[in-house]
Parts: structure tokens; C-alpha cells; sequence
């Protein structure tokens, strides 16, 4: 499976398991609305500290972040 939609996948599951909308996310991560869309629907290259302004938001560590 192409790595962007199983981070995509991952983002989704965390910001569920959270009970938080993609904006309460992207309020709490500093990124646009759209962009956490985009990263959900696999279609971002997502950078690495991007990654990291995610899991800080969705309160994980990188470590669990990539815990698939």
C-alpha cells in the first residue's frame, strides 16, 4: 500500500480515536483545514515536521504515531 494513504489512514484513526473534527486538528496542528483533509485522502507528500505538528496534536509520540 503507497505509505501517503496509510499515514493518511493513521491521521484519521488517531484524530477518531480523539473525537476531534479535521479543523479541531488543524486548529491544534497549525495546518489549513484542506491540508488535513488531503493528508486523510492520501494525496499529500507529507513532510516529516508536518508529521510532527500532527502527532504532538493528536497527543502520541513519533514512535506511536508510526505504530500501524
Amino acid at each position: 500500500m503507497d505509505v501517503k494513504i496509510l499515514i493518511g489512514k493513521r491521521v484519521k484513526e488517531l484524530r477518531n480515536k480523539l473525537g476531534i473534527s479535521q479543523e479541531e486538528l488543524a486548529d491544534l496542528a497549525e495546518l489549513d483545514r484542506t491540508y488535513i483533509t488531503s493528508v486523510e485522502c492520501g494525496r499529500r507528500n507529507i513532510s516529516i515536521v508536518n508529521i510532527e505538528k500532527l502527532a504532538t496534536a493528536l497527543k502520541v509520540t513519533l514512535k506511536e504515531f508510526f505504530n500501524f
